[in-house]
This record gives C-alpha cells, structure tokens and sequence, in this order.
C-alpha cells in the first residue's frame, strides 16, 4: 500500500462537473494498492498519515500532525502509484489491485483514517475519472509505502 500526502491550502474533487469532496487547509491524500496488501499496512499508513508532523506551528516549523491541527482529509484511490515502467513507453498496471480486492481495502483506510482523526474524511469516487484540484501548501509531498519502511 502506498500514500501520496500532500499538505493543501485548499483541495477539491470534481466527478462529471459535480464536486464530491472539498476541503481548506488539510491533506490529500492520494493511495494506492496492492493485492498483498493486509489490515497492518492499513493501520501502518493510518498511523502515519493522521500523526506526520508536518503542520507549521506558532513558530512556523513543521512540528503538528493533521490531528493536532483538526484538518481536513480528502482520500483519493490512486492505482497508477503502482505502474511499472521499467520496460517500454508504456506503463503497466500489473501490480495495482483489481476493484474487487482494492475496494474492501480502501474503505476500511478510510474508515480508519476517520477513527484516527475522530473526524469525517472526504473522498473520491473509486474508478470514477476525477478531476482534482489542489493548492498545495508549502509544497509539502510526503510519499509512503507500507512495505518500504523505514524506522
């Protein structure tokens, strides 16, 4: 499982000209899966996501989580964090997980992520075309994988 966090000033979801989820100051959060993904690279990423300090505090350093500040999240299914393009032009989506596996693990990060924060989460549509639009803040672009840790 793998996470694309970036800290926003403003991000939105657009499916067919109908805005589905906006937020202000927050993270999107853009994740892909895997089918070797289990419920501990849900709790890993969830950890991570609502507790990475990287909020600027009163002394403009990047010292509080998501959870510290009350932000917003908007988290968006992303199966192309895991195209190969090691050979070709033309990427492969070989190892992103298919609807039927990838569905069940999105919810339950979403869920999740919402026990974590003890806070609503904004989402995308899974498989829909989207349009995202998003401001980022800083810029600030953390990139996560639950099988690639380091401590």
């Amino acid at each position: 499982m793998r996470v694309v966090i970036q800290r926003v000033s403003e991000a939105s979801v657009t499916i067919d000209r109908k805005k589905v989820a906006t937020i202000n100051k927050g993270l999107l959060v853009l994740l892909g899966i895997t089918d070797a993904d289990v419920q501990e690279d849900i709790e890993y990423l969830v950890r991570k996501t609502a507790n990475l300090r990287i909020f600027n505090d009163e002394d403009n350093v990047m010292n509080l989580s998501l959870k510290d500040v009350n932000a917003d999240v908007i988290v968006v299914s992303q199966f192309t964090l895991f195209a190969n393009v090691k050979k070709g032009k033309r990427p492969s989506y070989i190892n992103a997980s298919k609807p039927n596996i990838a569905i069940p693990l999105y919810e339950k990060f979403v869920s999740d992520l919402k026990v974590e924060i003890q806070k609503e989460v904004q989402t995308g549509e899974f498989g829909a075309d989207m349009k995202l639009h998003l401001l980022n803040d800083g810029p600030v672009t953390i990139i996560i994988d639950s099988k690639n840790r380091e401590f």
